[in-house]
């Protein structure tokens, strides 16, 4: 009997990608997710609406997910969780709050049989099949690199920024302020709709040709009208503010943290062998890595600090070429996709944590932790 009709015969697994902006989920063997949804939750008690990470102490939180996860069981995938697998797609390095409560709220509350947490860079490159390659992030919080060799991430070599796509919304706002434009009328949503549709990342001559002050300055992209349908407005959103507000991923500074420096300086992180391997396999993932013409930025930036700069120009040597790899689906739901292709195979059998499991000791085992990682006897 093939390996997927003896794993998903009956009901498959569930697939979970929680993120801070934006929730992917569906089940396991599919191509993309049944629905993609905001991560929010309307609290049963008060009808409030509030971001599910948003939360004062567990209590809170317990119920925020019992409600967010009740919405996605019986109103988008129409299914009873009880007795039926759950994979979450989770950050490595995940607050282990955020973990512990939503185990205790699958296996409490909704009587799940098993739950598998596999990290979102590790599986996304299950996607490809690949091995080996730098895995960059790019969400709304934080911008993420995990160097991953043979299948292990070099977690020394982790590197975090908080350029997301939250930052890009607040360079948004302040430059659209700065233009006389009324703060109440960019609200989260018409901010999020304004960097989808008419924002972009410049291209490395006309960045450098502005940050060097060169004259003549190059001529600013288009402005374009943007209707505000709850406020019956339109606002003129400047040809300079579409093209500039990304800067903030490529800001040159003494701290050495823009997105091309956290690359090169993951990859020092590992050892000199695996170096040449993650030069040439790089990808990204995330929603903010779909933006119109942020690769061959990346790509020309990263050359152009080899090229100039000597901390690097001492540490890679010989002919350098970055290598990107493209997703087989959209960025967005890439780590998704990953842990739908894991959910499809023996592994949701093996390497799951059970409801029996949990019950012994109602403790999630994590890598971070001693106990959970020491062999027996010892």
């Amino acid at each position: 009997m093939p390996l997927y009709e003896s794993v998903i015969q009956e009901k498959p697994p569930i697939v979970l990608d929680i993120g801070n902006a934006y929730t992917k989920l569906g089940f396991a063997a599919e191509a993309h997710p049944r629905k993609i949804i905001p991560t929010t939750v309307v609290l049963s008690t008060t009808s409030e609406t509030k971001r599910l990470f948003d939360f004062a102490d567990t209590t809170e939180f317990y119920d925020q997910i019992v409600d967010f996860l009740q919405m996605i069981f019986f109103k988008h995938l129409l299914v009873s969780p009880k007795e039926r697998k759950i994979v979450v797609v989770e950050n490595i390095f995940g607050q282990t709050v955020t973990r512990e409560t939503l185990a205790r709220v699958l296996f409490k509350h909704f009587d799940m049989s098993s739950v598998l947490f596999v990290p979102a860079h590790l599986i996304s490159l299950s996607t490809l099949a690949l091995p080996t390659a730098v895995v960059v992030d790019i969400g709304y919080s934080e911008v993420t690199v995990m160097p991953v060799f043979s299948g292990v991430q070099i977690m020394p070599a982790f590197m975090d920024q908080s350029y997301g796509g939250s930052a890009v919304h607040n360079e948004i706002k302040r430059q659209l302020v700065a233009s006389g434009i009324k703060e109440s009328l960019l609200t989260e949503n018409v901010l999020e709709d304004i960097k989808v549709r008419v924002c972009f990342v410049t291209t490395f001559e006309r960045a450098q040709a502005r940050l060097k002050g060169n004259e003549p300055q190059p001529t600013p992209s288009p402005s374009v009208d943007y209707p505000i349908c709850d406020y019956d407005t339109i606002i003129e959103i400047p040809g300079i503010v579409r093209e500039t507000v990304y800067e903030i991923m490529f800001e040159q500074s003494n701290e050495r943290d823009s997105l091309p420096h956290l690359i090169l300086r993951a990859i020092l992180e590992c050892s000199v062998d695996v170096r040449r391997a993650l030069l040439e396999s790089i990808f990204l993932i995330g929603g903010g890595a779909m933006v119109m013409g942020l690769l061959p930025r990346l790509k020309q930036e990263l050359q152009h600090l080899l090229e100039t700069d000597a901390y690097y120009k001492d540490r890679f040597h010989g002919e350098v070429e970055f290598k990107f790899y493209k997703p087989i689906g959209k960025e967005n739901f890439t780590a998704w996709l990953g842990g739908a292709l894991c959910g499809a195979t023996d592994l949701i059998q093996t390497r799951s944590l059970t409801k029996d499991a949990y019950a012994r000791n109602e403790h999630v085992p994590d890598w971070t932790n001693l106990c959970d990682n020491r062999h027996a006897g010892s």
